[in-house]
């Protein structure tokens, strides 16, 4: 834990890529004095086409380094499948706090829906977990999940407006809106439940203003999360004699792929990711 030496916090995020960046993004945003760890288990995605038991396993080894390893105090799963399908396996693993994606991207819907009706895009492994409409359920909401396989690859394409890439969510939205009447669903709110998206909101909103419907609001789960750790984690800045934050501290490692990580890792963190170390976990 913080010493009075060394009082700023570390926060470890876990992420199966480097898409969890947006999160840690986010987190810095406003935590600007906090330490941050983050691994991306590079050498074991896609955690998609794994089993719920193999997925748990990877993710408990990555938390467990930030913990043990990198002295996390607080970790934020910043992968929505592990969110869905290992949280719980995480928890119960480390003696820490532990904040996934899922919830916060529902309670941030249930915030700003009106009809209580709400749209989920995700990755094709967290529709098919129904975490997001399970979520939005507890909550009192009717969700309906579609899955987009192709934005992922665009948007690691660097397509993140390009008009092939608008084409491709004009069609997902499309087809999403149709699903949504033939339910009775009267939807204003759109979760974006893959942290990849983020970096396609403003072509996002764009489209719907063209392809509707009108007035939907849309919800980055990368900034919902970011604002749960901030009230989980009691905004634990530590300020300078000064009164000032202290400057914030990035580490990150990936288990492999190093290179892929530093070239494509800026566009999610929104700054250079600096040197990435890598590390073994196993197989």
């Amino acid at each position: 834990m913080s010493s009075p030496a060394n009082p700023a916090p570390t926060i470890g995020v876990f992420d199966s890529g480097f898409g969890g960046l947006t999160v840690l993004r986010a987190l810095i945003d406003r935590m600007p004095g906090a330490r941050f760890a983050f691994i991306g288990d590079t050498a074991r995605l896609p955690y998609g086409s794994k089993s719920r038991r193999t997925i748990a396993r990877y993710a408990v080894e990555s938390a467990q380094f930030l913990v043990r390893e990198q002295g996390a105090e607080f970790l934020v799963i910043a992968c929505n499948t592990a969110s869905a399908l290992a949280l719980d396996a995480i928890q119960d693993a480390v003696p820490v706090p532990v904040l996934g994606v899922i919830e916060p991207g529902a309670s941030a819907a249930r915030a700003a829906s009106r009809t209580g009706d709400v749209l989920v895009i995700a990755t094709d492994a967290t529709v098919q977990s129904h975490a997001y409409a399970e979520a939005c359920r507890a909550q009192g909401m009717r969700a309906l999940e579609k899955a987009c396989p192709l934005l992922v690859p665009l948007v690691e394409e660097g397509w993140t407006s390009h008009p092939v890439t608008a084409e491709v969510i004009g069609i997902y939205l499309d087809e999403l809106n149709t699903e949504a009447a033939a339910h009775n669903l009267h939807a204003d709110t759109l979760v974006l439940g893959c942290t990849h998206y983020p970096l396609l909101r403003p072509l996002i909103e764009r489209v719907i203003a063209r392809v509707g419907p009108s007035g939907m609001q849309v919800i980055d789960s990368a900034e919902a999360a970011a604002e749960a750790a901030v009230r989980l984690f009691n905004g634990r800045v530590a300020p300078t004699a000064t009164g000032t934050a202290q400057p914030t501290e990035i580490r990150c490692f990936a288990t492999d792929s190093v290179e892929k990580f530093e070239r494509l890792g800026s566009r999610f963190l929104g700054r250079p990711v600096g040197h990435v170390e890598l590390v073994d976990l196993g197989g």
